[in-house]
Protein backbone atom coordinates (compact mmCIF):
# COMPACT_ATOMS: atom_id res chain seq x y z
CA UNK A 1 0.00 0.00 0.00
CA UNK A 2 1.38 3.47 -1.25
CA UNK A 3 1.68 6.27 0.92
CA UNK A 4 3.41 8.15 3.75
CA UNK A 5 2.25 6.81 7.60
CA UNK A 6 1.64 9.37 10.48
CA UNK A 7 3.14 8.38 13.36
CA UNK A 8 1.80 9.68 16.45
CA UNK A 9 3.09 9.36 20.07
CA UNK A 10 0.64 11.04 22.57
CA UNK A 11 1.45 11.71 26.43
CA UNK A 12 -0.36 13.77 29.01
CA UNK A 13 0.84 17.24 27.92
CA UNK A 14 1.84 16.53 24.33
CA UNK A 15 1.94 14.79 20.91
CA UNK A 16 4.98 14.19 19.08
CA UNK A 17 4.42 13.23 15.19
CA UNK A 18 6.28 12.17 12.16
CA UNK A 19 4.98 11.96 8.50
CA UNK A 20 7.22 8.66 7.62
CA UNK A 21 7.11 8.25 4.32
CA UNK A 22 7.62 4.90 1.78
CA UNK A 23 11.24 5.26 1.35
CA UNK A 24 13.79 6.21 3.62
CA UNK A 25 15.47 9.46 0.98
CA UNK A 26 12.18 11.35 1.14
CA UNK A 27 11.93 14.46 3.82
CA UNK A 28 10.09 13.45 7.35
CA UNK A 29 8.03 16.28 8.50
CA UNK A 30 7.97 16.20 12.25
CA UNK A 31 7.30 18.08 15.12
CA UNK A 32 6.19 18.19 18.69
CA UNK A 33 2.89 19.96 20.44
CA UNK A 34 4.23 20.27 23.71
CA UNK A 35 2.77 21.89 27.50
CA UNK A 36 -1.24 21.36 25.95
CA UNK A 37 -3.51 22.88 27.88
CA UNK A 38 -1.13 25.70 29.22
CA UNK A 39 -1.28 29.12 28.10
CA UNK A 40 2.14 28.24 26.60
CA UNK A 41 1.02 25.50 24.67
CA UNK A 42 3.21 25.35 21.23
CA UNK A 43 3.76 23.07 17.83
CA UNK A 44 7.32 22.97 16.96
CA UNK A 45 8.40 20.97 14.29
CA UNK A 46 10.28 20.97 10.77
CA UNK A 47 8.53 21.25 7.46
CA UNK A 48 8.72 20.02 4.00
CA UNK A 49 11.71 22.24 2.78
CA UNK A 50 13.41 21.39 6.36
CA UNK A 51 12.45 24.69 7.97
CA UNK A 52 11.67 24.92 11.72
CA UNK A 53 8.72 26.38 13.27
CA UNK A 54 7.26 27.32 16.23
CA UNK A 55 3.56 28.00 16.35
CA UNK A 56 2.03 29.57 19.52
CA UNK A 57 -1.04 27.01 20.02
CA UNK A 58 -3.00 29.12 22.82
CA UNK A 59 -4.07 26.82 25.35
CA UNK A 60 -4.64 24.26 22.96
CA UNK A 61 -6.15 20.22 24.16
CA UNK A 62 -5.20 17.18 22.34
CA UNK A 63 -8.02 17.49 19.47
CA UNK A 64 -6.79 21.42 18.97
CA UNK A 65 -3.13 20.35 18.98
CA UNK A 66 -4.20 17.59 16.60
CA UNK A 67 -5.53 19.67 14.09
CA UNK A 68 -2.83 22.15 14.15
CA UNK A 69 -0.27 19.23 13.47
CA UNK A 70 -2.88 18.34 10.34
CA UNK A 71 -2.44 22.09 8.73
CA UNK A 72 1.01 21.67 9.20
CA UNK A 73 1.18 18.39 6.78
CA UNK A 74 -0.55 20.12 3.94
CA UNK A 75 -1.17 18.69 1.23
CA UNK A 76 0.27 15.65 2.21
CA UNK A 77 -2.32 12.80 3.14
CA UNK A 78 -1.69 9.75 5.33
CA UNK A 79 -2.23 6.39 4.34
CA UNK A 80 -2.86 5.46 7.91
CA UNK A 81 -1.90 6.38 11.74
CA UNK A 82 0.56 4.48 13.95
CA UNK A 83 -0.06 4.89 17.40
CA UNK A 84 2.61 4.46 19.89
CA UNK A 85 0.80 2.60 22.99
CA UNK A 86 2.89 1.82 25.62
CA UNK A 87 0.98 -1.43 27.87
CA UNK A 88 -0.16 -3.68 25.87
CA UNK A 89 0.03 -6.40 28.77
CA UNK A 90 -0.39 -10.01 27.21
CA UNK A 91 -3.66 -9.03 24.92
CA UNK A 92 -1.33 -7.70 22.10
CA UNK A 93 2.02 -9.48 20.85
CA UNK A 94 2.31 -7.20 17.34
CA UNK A 95 0.91 -4.34 15.80
CA UNK A 96 -3.24 -4.19 15.99
CA UNK A 97 -5.47 -2.32 13.77
CA UNK A 98 -7.78 -0.18 16.49
CA UNK A 99 -11.10 -1.15 16.37
CA UNK A 100 -13.86 -0.52 19.97
CA UNK A 101 -12.68 -3.94 20.85
CA UNK A 102 -9.29 -2.61 21.00
CA UNK A 103 -9.69 0.78 22.88
CA UNK A 104 -11.41 -1.70 25.61
CA UNK A 105 -8.78 -3.64 25.87
CA UNK A 106 -5.94 -0.75 25.96
CA UNK A 107 -8.53 1.16 28.64
CA UNK A 108 -8.65 -2.54 30.72
CA UNK A 109 -4.61 -2.30 30.52
CA UNK A 110 -4.58 1.24 32.11
CA UNK A 111 -3.58 0.12 35.94
CA UNK A 112 -0.22 -0.98 34.49
CA UNK A 113 0.75 1.95 32.86
CA UNK A 114 -1.78 4.76 34.49
CA UNK A 115 0.87 7.54 33.43
CA UNK A 116 0.68 6.30 29.73
CA UNK A 117 -1.98 4.86 28.18
CA UNK A 118 -4.86 7.25 28.97
CA UNK A 119 -2.85 9.65 27.73
CA UNK A 120 -2.02 7.54 24.41
CA UNK A 121 -5.75 7.11 24.28
CA UNK A 122 -6.51 10.38 24.24
CA UNK A 123 -4.39 10.79 20.67
CA UNK A 124 -6.04 7.77 19.46
CA UNK A 125 -9.11 9.60 19.96
CA UNK A 126 -8.97 12.64 18.76
CA UNK A 127 -7.33 11.29 15.60
CA UNK A 128 -9.99 9.03 15.35
CA UNK A 129 -12.36 12.05 15.11
CA UNK A 130 -9.88 13.99 12.60
CA UNK A 131 -9.02 10.86 10.18
CA UNK A 132 -12.40 8.52 10.67
CA UNK A 133 -11.89 7.29 7.01
CA UNK A 134 -8.45 5.90 7.85
CA UNK A 135 -6.74 2.56 9.35
CA UNK A 136 -5.57 3.13 12.85
CA UNK A 137 -3.09 0.91 14.45
CA UNK A 138 -1.96 0.58 17.69
CA UNK A 139 2.24 -0.59 18.15
CA UNK A 140 3.12 -1.39 21.48
CA UNK A 141 6.33 -1.09 23.45
CA UNK A 142 5.57 -4.00 24.83
CA UNK A 143 4.52 -6.50 22.05
CA UNK A 144 8.48 -7.13 21.18
CA UNK A 145 9.02 -8.54 24.37
CA UNK A 146 6.15 -10.92 24.62
CA UNK A 147 8.50 -13.26 23.21
CA UNK A 148 10.60 -13.48 26.78
CA UNK A 149 10.15 -17.24 28.58
CA UNK A 150 8.18 -17.58 32.01
CA UNK A 151 11.63 -18.32 33.51
CA UNK A 152 12.33 -14.01 32.20
CA UNK A 153 9.21 -12.78 32.69
CA UNK A 154 7.98 -14.74 35.78
CA UNK A 155 8.31 -12.89 39.72
CA UNK A 156 9.13 -15.15 41.79
CA UNK A 157 5.29 -13.93 43.50
CA UNK A 158 2.34 -16.20 44.44
CA UNK A 159 0.77 -17.56 41.33
CA UNK A 160 -2.46 -16.02 41.77
CA UNK A 161 -1.14 -12.27 41.21
CA UNK A 162 0.11 -13.46 37.57
CA UNK A 163 -2.67 -15.48 36.59
CA UNK A 164 -5.61 -12.77 38.04
CA UNK A 165 -3.99 -9.19 37.72
CA UNK A 166 -1.58 -9.67 35.45
CA UNK A 167 1.86 -8.87 37.74
CA UNK A 168 5.08 -9.75 35.52
CA UNK A 169 7.84 -8.08 34.00
CA UNK A 170 6.43 -6.75 30.75
CA UNK A 171 9.97 -4.62 29.33
CA UNK A 172 9.46 -1.85 27.17
CA UNK A 173 11.15 0.38 24.49
CA UNK A 174 9.82 -2.54 22.26
CA UNK A 175 10.08 -0.41 18.93
CA UNK A 176 13.61 0.80 19.76
CA UNK A 177 14.66 -2.84 20.63
CA UNK A 178 13.06 -3.99 17.23
CA UNK A 179 14.39 -1.33 15.05
CA UNK A 180 17.95 -1.80 16.49
CA UNK A 181 17.91 -5.39 16.97
CA UNK A 182 17.06 -5.68 12.63
CA UNK A 183 19.45 -2.86 11.75
CA UNK A 184 22.22 -4.51 13.33
CA UNK A 185 21.15 -8.10 11.59
CA UNK A 186 21.18 -5.92 8.01
CA UNK A 187 24.23 -4.35 9.26
CA UNK A 188 26.40 -7.33 10.63
CA UNK A 189 27.88 -10.54 8.83
CA UNK A 190 26.74 -12.03 12.04
CA UNK A 191 23.29 -11.69 10.94
CA UNK A 192 20.37 -13.15 13.16
CA UNK A 193 22.62 -13.93 16.09
CA UNK A 194 22.97 -12.96 19.96
CA UNK A 195 22.66 -9.22 20.33
CA UNK A 196 22.79 -7.49 23.58
CA UNK A 197 20.96 -3.85 23.14
CA UNK A 198 21.63 -0.23 25.10
CA UNK A 199 19.05 2.09 25.10
CA UNK A 200 20.40 4.68 26.63
CA UNK A 201 18.66 7.96 27.11
CA UNK A 202 16.18 10.07 29.64
CA UNK A 203 14.90 6.49 29.78
CA UNK A 204 17.08 3.27 29.63
CA UNK A 205 16.66 -0.38 28.73
CA UNK A 206 18.92 -3.10 28.28
CA UNK A 207 17.27 -6.53 26.11
CA UNK A 208 18.97 -9.58 25.13
CA UNK A 209 17.80 -10.13 21.40
CA UNK A 210 18.28 -13.91 19.82
CA UNK A 211 17.46 -14.27 15.87
CA UNK A 212 15.88 -11.15 16.26
CA UNK A 213 13.34 -12.00 19.29
CA UNK A 214 13.83 -10.51 22.74
CA UNK A 215 14.93 -13.40 25.40
CA UNK A 216 15.18 -10.77 28.43
CA UNK A 217 15.45 -7.18 29.05
CA UNK A 218 15.76 -4.88 32.39
CA UNK A 219 12.31 -3.26 32.22
CA UNK A 220 9.39 -4.70 34.53
CA UNK A 221 6.07 -4.97 35.15
CA UNK A 222 6.51 -0.63 35.05
CA UNK A 223 9.80 1.52 33.37
CA UNK A 224 11.01 1.74 36.69
CA UNK A 225 12.94 -1.55 37.03
CA UNK A 226 16.19 -2.24 35.73
CA UNK A 227 18.72 0.65 34.99
CA UNK A 228 19.81 3.50 36.64
CA UNK A 229 18.14 6.48 34.16
CA UNK A 230 17.45 10.64 34.34
CA UNK A 231 15.29 10.68 37.28
CA UNK A 232 14.34 6.83 37.51
CA UNK A 233 15.68 4.84 40.33
CA UNK A 234 15.65 1.75 38.64
CA UNK A 235 16.48 -1.63 40.94
CA UNK A 236 16.52 -0.60 44.47
CA UNK A 237 15.88 -3.25 47.53
CA UNK A 238 11.68 -3.83 47.64
CA UNK A 239 11.72 -3.25 50.97
CA UNK A 240 12.74 0.44 50.38
CA UNK A 241 9.00 1.48 50.40
CA UNK A 242 8.07 -0.85 53.53
CA UNK A 243 11.40 1.17 55.30
CA UNK A 244 10.33 4.83 54.03
CA UNK A 245 6.44 4.33 55.18
CA UNK A 246 8.21 3.12 59.03
CA UNK A 247 10.80 5.94 59.26
CA UNK A 248 9.48 8.84 57.43
CA UNK A 249 5.55 8.18 57.02
CA UNK A 250 5.56 8.43 53.49
CA UNK A 251 3.03 7.12 51.30
CA UNK A 252 2.93 5.51 48.70
CA UNK A 253 2.60 8.26 46.24
CA UNK A 254 5.26 10.23 48.04
CA UNK A 255 7.46 7.17 47.75
CA UNK A 256 6.46 6.82 43.75
CA UNK A 257 7.28 10.05 42.68
CA UNK A 258 11.07 9.63 44.78
CA UNK A 259 11.59 6.89 42.73
CA UNK A 260 10.42 8.30 39.72
CA UNK A 261 10.87 11.92 39.57
CA UNK A 262 13.56 12.59 42.19
CA UNK A 263 16.21 9.95 41.61
CA UNK A 264 18.34 8.46 38.88
CA UNK A 265 21.06 10.63 38.05
CA UNK A 266 19.39 13.85 39.15
CA UNK A 267 19.27 12.48 42.51
CA UNK A 268 22.71 10.55 42.85
CA UNK A 269 24.26 13.96 41.51
CA UNK A 270 22.07 16.73 42.81
CA UNK A 271 22.42 18.71 39.67
CA UNK A 272 20.85 17.77 36.54
CA UNK A 273 19.56 14.38 34.83
CA UNK A 274 20.91 14.99 31.87
CA UNK A 275 24.25 13.49 30.85
CA UNK A 276 25.92 16.39 28.80
CA UNK A 277 25.61 18.92 31.82
CA UNK A 278 26.95 15.99 34.08
CA UNK A 279 30.17 15.04 32.00
CA UNK A 280 31.32 18.81 31.80
CA UNK A 281 30.59 19.26 35.82
CA UNK A 282 32.55 15.90 36.08
CA UNK A 283 35.42 17.37 34.13
CA UNK A 284 35.63 20.35 37.00
CA UNK A 285 35.70 17.52 39.69
CA UNK A 286 31.88 17.81 40.86
CA UNK A 287 31.46 14.93 43.26
CA UNK A 288 28.18 13.90 42.61
CA UNK A 289 28.21 14.10 39.20
CA UNK A 290 31.55 11.68 38.66
CA UNK A 291 29.22 9.47 41.19
CA UNK A 292 26.30 9.58 39.23
CA UNK A 293 28.26 8.89 35.66
CA UNK A 294 30.24 5.94 37.45
CA UNK A 295 26.54 4.18 39.20
CA UNK A 296 25.19 4.76 35.59
CA UNK A 297 27.70 2.99 33.73
CA UNK A 298 28.52 0.25 35.99
CA UNK A 299 24.86 -0.46 36.31
CA UNK A 300 24.94 -1.02 32.42
CA UNK A 301 27.40 -3.05 32.54
CA UNK A 302 26.08 -4.95 35.03
CA UNK A 303 22.86 -5.37 33.39
CA UNK A 304 24.47 -6.83 30.40
CA UNK A 305 26.66 -9.11 32.02
CA UNK A 306 23.43 -10.85 33.63
CA UNK A 307 21.25 -10.36 30.23
CA UNK A 308 24.10 -12.28 28.35
CA UNK A 309 22.97 -15.27 30.60
CA UNK A 310 19.92 -15.46 27.80
CA UNK A 311 21.62 -15.50 25.17
CA UNK A 312 22.86 -19.16 23.20
CA UNK A 313 26.14 -17.09 21.67
CA UNK A 314 27.08 -13.39 22.24
CA UNK A 315 27.51 -11.80 18.49
CA UNK A 316 27.83 -8.01 20.50
CA UNK A 317 26.58 -5.21 21.55
CA UNK A 318 24.51 -2.20 20.15
CA UNK A 319 24.24 1.23 21.99
CA UNK A 320 21.19 3.24 21.11
CA UNK A 321 19.02 6.44 22.66
CA UNK A 322 20.38 10.07 22.89
CA UNK A 323 23.05 8.81 25.79
CA UNK A 324 24.33 5.61 23.37
CA UNK A 325 24.23 7.07 20.69
CA UNK A 326 26.68 10.10 21.51
CA UNK A 327 28.19 9.95 24.65
CA UNK A 328 31.44 8.18 23.53
CA UNK A 329 32.71 8.51 27.07
CA UNK A 330 30.02 6.49 28.76
CA UNK A 331 30.60 3.80 26.23
CA UNK A 332 34.64 3.53 26.63
CA UNK A 333 33.38 3.10 30.36
CA UNK A 334 30.80 0.43 29.87
CA UNK A 335 32.68 -1.55 27.62
CA UNK A 336 35.73 -1.39 30.25
CA UNK A 337 33.67 -2.55 32.96
CA UNK A 338 33.10 -5.97 30.90
CA UNK A 339 36.80 -7.38 30.67
CA UNK A 340 35.83 -11.24 30.96
CA UNK A 341 33.74 -10.36 27.50
CA UNK A 342 36.92 -10.00 25.20
CA UNK A 343 35.76 -6.69 24.01
CA UNK A 344 38.30 -4.43 21.96
CA UNK A 345 37.08 -0.85 21.60
CA UNK A 346 38.39 1.12 19.31
CA UNK A 347 39.25 5.13 20.59
CA UNK A 348 39.49 6.57 17.83
CA UNK A 349 36.03 4.95 16.06
CA UNK A 350 34.46 5.48 19.25
CA UNK A 351 35.22 9.20 19.42
CA UNK A 352 34.41 9.53 16.01
CA UNK A 353 30.72 8.06 16.34
CA UNK A 354 28.75 10.30 17.67
CA UNK A 355 25.96 13.26 16.34
CA UNK A 356 23.76 10.71 14.66
CA UNK A 357 26.55 8.53 13.46
CA UNK A 358 26.01 4.55 12.75
CA UNK A 359 29.02 2.50 12.99
CA UNK A 360 31.07 -0.09 14.28
CA UNK A 361 33.72 1.29 17.38
CA UNK A 362 35.35 -2.41 18.21
CA UNK A 363 38.69 -2.84 17.13
CA UNK A 364 37.62 -5.48 14.53
CA UNK A 365 38.72 -8.40 15.81
CA UNK A 366 37.54 -11.81 14.28
CA UNK A 367 36.72 -13.92 17.00
CA UNK A 368 35.63 -10.85 19.52
CA UNK A 369 32.26 -9.84 20.01
CA UNK A 370 31.28 -6.80 18.01
CA UNK A 371 30.33 -3.23 19.46
CA UNK A 372 28.10 -0.66 17.27
CA UNK A 373 26.45 2.39 17.87
CA UNK A 374 22.86 2.75 15.62
CA UNK A 375 20.95 5.77 15.94
CA UNK A 376 17.17 4.50 16.83
CA UNK A 377 14.45 4.86 14.70
CA UNK A 378 11.28 4.39 16.99
CA UNK A 379 8.86 6.60 14.43
CA UNK A 380 10.27 4.65 11.49
CA UNK A 381 9.68 1.52 13.07
CA UNK A 382 5.98 1.61 14.05
CA UNK A 383 5.66 3.62 10.39
CA UNK A 384 7.23 -0.39 9.21
CA UNK A 385 4.58 -2.34 11.49
CA UNK A 386 1.72 -0.43 10.20
CA UNK A 387 2.33 -0.50 6.70
CA UNK A 388 3.27 -4.28 7.66
CA UNK A 389 -0.05 -4.92 9.33
CA UNK A 390 -2.20 -3.35 6.32
CA UNK A 391 -0.51 -4.85 3.45
CA UNK A 392 -1.07 -8.31 5.24
CA UNK A 393 -4.84 -7.77 6.28
CA UNK A 394 -4.69 -5.98 2.65
CA UNK A 395 -4.44 -9.86 0.69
Amino acid sequence: MDGPILVINCGSSSIKFALVPETPDQPRLSGLAERLGGIDARLKGVDAEGNAYSLSLNGADHAEAMVAILEQLGDARPLAVGHRIVHGGEHFTQATRIDAAVLRAIEATGALAPLHNPANLVGVRATLELFPELPQVAVFDTAFHQSLPPRAYRYALPRYLYVQHGIRRYGFHGSSHAYVSGRVDALSYRSHGGWLIAHLGNGCSTCAVWQGRSLDTSMGLTPLEGLVMGTRSGDVDPGLHAHLARQLGWSLERIDTLLNKESGMLGLSGLSNDMRRLEQAAAEHHAGAELAIEVFCYRIAKSLAALSCALPRLDGIVFTGGIGENASAVRARVVAALPHFGLGLSALANADTVGGQEGRIDAGGIDTPELWVIPTDEEGQIAFETRQLLNETSV
